[in-house]
């Protein structure tokens, strides 16, 4: 957490389980964190471990057994299914391994596809954004005719165009090669920075992790 920061998201006492195979599986037991305005915080821990779905509760894509996830003033497990939904749109960012860009629009329009649903437009940093991440020659191309780390770039930029307050980020390198990945994350870094926001980003990637601000593990169903 940054001194003097407004905390941006706020985890208290969080407890997730399962049931597989017959059995409760208890993935989070308890898991406390906070993220302030402007911090980069990588997320690690082993292959099952609990990330992706820490992740998915602070957007707000499942519900927690116990415990408290606040986004700025909002308490997450008070808010009804359209008002996460509303969250999603508004406040935060989400970037995925795969992408997730949507293939019958063209780059122009992935960019502003949440900021349109949002009503939340800004032309000013719309074109910052395109700028800054290499997509002037690319808008009226589709996500089939991109590559990978261009893909990636518009998943940022669409992201990011909504100033959320926290941008969430699942393995976003995962599928890029190591130069790509450096020059995405720094593209990413710089960007967040810019915009103010928090940023959680999961890596199985110690390197890409020692390039944010804090390092932070999930182990055995908490954060140490």
């Amino acid at each position: 957490m940054i001194t003097g920061q407004s905390v941006v998201l706020s985890i208290r006492d969080l407890e997730k389980t399962y049931r597989s195979a017959g059995e409760d599986v208890a993935v989070l037991r308890g898991v406390n964190l906070e993220i302030s305005a402007g911090e980069r915080v990588a997320l690690s821990g082993e292959s099952g471990s609990g990330k992706s779905t820490l992740l998915h509760l602070i957007a707000g894509l499942d519900r927690p057994d116990a415990g408290e996830i606040r986004v700025a003033d909002s308490n997450i497990s008070d808010l009804t299914d359209p008002e996460r939904a509303a969250l999603r749109r508004e406040r935060l960012g989400l970037v995925f391994q795969q992408f997730n860009l949507i293939p019958s629009l063209n780059v122009l329009d992935n960019l502003l596809f949440q900021t349109r649903i949002a009503g939340r437009h800004d032309a000013a940093w719309h074109g910052e954004l395109v700028e800054r991440l290499g997509l002037s020659g690319l808008l009226k191309r589709y996500p089939e005719q991109l590559s990978g780390g261009q893909q990636q770039r518009v998943a940022i930029g669409r992201a990011l165009a909504v100033k959320p307050l926290l941008l969430l980020a699942d393995e976003p390198t995962g599928n890029l090669d190591e130069n790509t990945s450096d020059d995405v994350l720094a593209l990413t870094r710089d960007l967040v920075k810019r915009t103010g926001c928090g940023f959680l980003m999961v890596t199985h990637s110690a390197r890409l992790a020692g390039t944010l601000d804090r390092q932070i593990n999930l182990h055995a169903g908490l954060i140490t």
